[in-house]
């Protein structure tokens, strides 16, 4: 969550994303709202990632695929 990027879109709504997570963003009325959906959304994908042994992308220094690899 810390790569997330939020911005108000012209509507007044908060749109949230990370970007190194293809597919993982977020539209609220509220930042709260939207950090919440953006966790759950996250979440998700990781979920689905790992099912499908997809690569994870880095998260600053840490590599989790290296710990995926080794179950």
């Amino acid at each position: 969550m810390h790569e997330a990027k939020y911005k108000i879109l012209e509507d007044g709504t908060f749109w949230g994303e990370i970007q190194s997570c293809p597919g993982v963003w977020a539209n609220k009325e509220t930042l709260e709202s939207c950090r919440e959906v953006l966790r759950e959304v996250l979440e998700e994908w990781l979920i689905l990632k790992l099912l499908d042994r997809d690569p994870l992308p880095k998260v600053g220094k840490i590599d989790l695929n290296a710990v995926v690899a080794e179950v």
